[in-house]
């Protein structure tokens, strides 16, 4: 008997096989795009010059790839290969090694290809023929001297360093000024005494400044024996140490760190890759701005880009770098870094450690302190009025000090005058005593003492007079006296034009260092100038002439003014600097009194004489500084 399906379960087979056909269509769909989302990866042949664990190059490579996998938007397969025939000058291995890579790499080559260091390039450049000539390479970490770039080729681009060994040794001599010797580490690989002759070459200049000791002669124990035993005032610059002169091969920074507990020097070193705790610093390459720079290349070629048409500038060294650390083992201090630097591994502060204790004693005192100042506020307020009374009347008494320096003048003069007439009649006495056959020793001896008596009154009435004018302290520097004469003559340039007269200078070419304060003394001179512009008002204008000389005389710098006016007269020729004397009717009488007091505080003499030929000559005589 045969059964019939019913319309209704018709319809569910339809919907059945729909479903299972459209599920099936998905499926292929979804692996389709999945395919297409997964892009085959890229294949990036990265040719180490020493190993997998030699410094530098292990740094350059821990860093190009991860910059490369970032700035890549596929996949990247690393396949890293050694050229371990590096290590020594040996090209026999070459062959076997070159077979070796065509074997793996001949049927599909590499996307790209990127040689670390020196050794690799040099190596890819030799063998460029027969390595796939039309693989896209990438030469890195190495410095653009051991490039052949007369034979790259289109399919070639180079991300170099440029290293500057003489500004190495610069910082060195800057952060240590006393070094007198220098040791230089460097291996014995080919790549190493290809960096030797550089050495040598570069840092000639340096012979007659410290001297250069070359460890590449040495192996690394007789290295370490006699880096212990260093001299004072020396330094180490580590360079390379892949292969010591004994041939032994040292991997990673254990050399550098045996080197570093060993030396009785600091070390310094050109690459940050060495900055590790064992090294003070110095002028350094960075490895990871280096790479960066690398990858991005490296990243446009896997693009697309033809290599020889991307273009990179070989990277200089960075702003100095120093290590703390290694700074306080060795007594370095900051003052001697070069502008710029950056100092790393700082130990944290007392500050930082104990941050929020401080903080908390901190507010504890500042309430206390808040609490003492509300008590005191009104006795603070008493002593600050009590503070201000007194300077007012400080300022007051300072006033009224030259004011009644003028008004005294009269009874000053009387004052001095009396003990001096008191002193010439006694003196005329004992001269009248002194013509007689038996002159009084008695009487003569009353005599002296009224004298001494008098003398003592008028010193006396002088003392008072100075403490009254007491002088006011200024700024001392060192400075050429003759720069400041220079500069007051030039301030009179177009015054002498005005005033019709000429300023006459003879300037001495030896420096004269003196010690003061440059604005005072500028000010004596602008006053001598001055007085003999004054004193030339009458004299015919061809010959008003205003003369300033400056010498040296033994440990003294000597300066004068002089002019073609009337003269002094030989009686005033001390008043002339006495305050308040004045020939002018309209002058206060105090410019010459200042410069005497401005010169006497600068340990020095003034004095005024008149010339042969007419007018006068003021003369000031000041120490020289030695």
């Amino acid at each position: 008997m045969r059964f019939w399906p019913t319309a209704l379960s018709w319809r569910r087979f339809c919907a059945r096989t729909f479903t299972a056909v459209l599920a099936a269509a998905l499926l292929l769909a979804t692996l389709c795009q999945s395919q297409a989302a997964d892009p085959e990866p890229k294949r990036v042949l990265m040719l180490q010059s020493f190993g997998l664990r030699f410094k530098p190059w292990t740094d350059f490579a821990a860093f190009l790839r991860p910059a490369m996998i970032k700035q890549s938007k596929v996949p990247i397969d690393f396949q890293d290969h050694s050229l371990l025939t590096a290590r020594v000058d040996d090209d026999r291995a070459l062959a076997p090694f070159i077979d070796y890579l065509q074997a793996l790499y001949g049927a599909k080559p590499p996307d790209l290809i990127v040689a670390l260091g020196a050794p690799a390039a040099e190596f890819v450049q030799r063998y460029r023929n027969r390595l796939f000539p039309q693989t896209p390479m990438l030469f890195t970490s190495v410095e653009a001297r051991r490039v052949q770039y007369d034979k790259l080729t289109g399919y070639d681009t180079v991300a170099a360093a440029a290293h500057n060994f003489p500004a190495a040794i610069e910082t060195i001599l800057q952060v240590l000024p006393d070094t007198k010797l220098i040791a230089v580490v460097n291996g014995a690989s080919p790549n190493e005494v290809f960096w030797q002759g550089v050495f040598e070459r570069e840092l000639a200049p340096f012979s007659g400044r410290v001297e250069l000791r070359w460890y590449n002669k040495l192996s690394f124990e007789d290295i370490l024996k006699d880096a212990a035993h260093l001299p004072p005032h020396s330094a180490i610059f580590w360079h390379l140490m892949s292969v010591d002169a004994a041939g032994i091969t040292h991997e990673g920074s254990t050399a550098l760190h045996r080197l570093s507990a060993a030396a009785n020097a600091p070390i310094f070193s050109y690459l940050d890759g060495f900055f590790d705790g064992s090294i003070v610093g110095g002028s350094m390459h960075s490895v990871e701005k280096g790479m960066v720079v690398a990858a991005a290349a490296a990243i446009r070629i896997l693009n697309g880009e033809k290599a020889g048409d991307v273009k990179v500038a070989p990277s200089e060294f960075e702003l100095p770098r120093f290590d703390w650390r290694q700074m306080q083992r060795f007594g370095i201090g900051e003052s001697n870094l070069p502008p710029g630097s950056t100092v790393y591994f700082r130990e944290p502060s007392v500050w930082q450690r104990y941050s929020w204790q401080i903080a908390f004693i901190a507010a504890v005192l500042l309430i206390q302190a808040g609490l003492i100042m509300v008590l005191l506020q009104e006795h603070r307020r008493r002593q600050i009025a009590e503070v201000q009374s007194r300077q007012r009347m400080a300022e007051l008494a300072h006033v009224n000090r030259f004011a009644t320096a003028g008004e005294l003048t009269a009874s000053i003069a009387h004052e001095i005058n009396q003990p001096l007439g008191s002193i010439l009649t006694n003196a005329e006495t004992a001269e009248e005593i002194l013509k007689s056959s038996s002159p009084d020793i008695g009487e003569l001896r009353e005599i002296v003492s009224d004298i001494l008596h008098d003398d003592r009154r008028a010193t006396e009435v002088i003392r008072r007079m100075r403490a009254l004018l007491k002088k006011a302290p200024f700024e001392q520097k060192q400075f050429d006296l003759n720069e400041v004469v220079q500069e007051t003559i030039r301030f009179f340039a177009a015054l002498a034009i005005g005033r019709k007269f000429q300023l006459v200078s003879a300037i001495t070419p030896e420096a004269l260092p003196v010690l003061g304060d440059r604005i005072q003394l500028q000010q004596v001179i602008l006053n001598l100038v001055m007085n003999g512009i004054e004193a030339m008002k009458d004299t015919p204008s061809e010959y008003r002439i205003i003369s300033i000389r400056t010498s040296r005389a033994e440990n003294f710098a000597e300066l004068s003014v002089s002019d073609r006016g009337p003269g002094i007269p030989e009686d005033k020729s001390k008043e002339v600097f006495d305050p308040f004397y004045t020939s002018k009717p309209e002058g206060m009488g105090m410019g010459l009194s200042i410069a005497r007091t401005i010169i006497e505080a600068h340990k020095g003499l003034i004095w005024a004489e008149n010339r042969d030929h007419g007018g006068s000559s003021f003369r000031i005589s000041l120490p020289l500084v030695q």
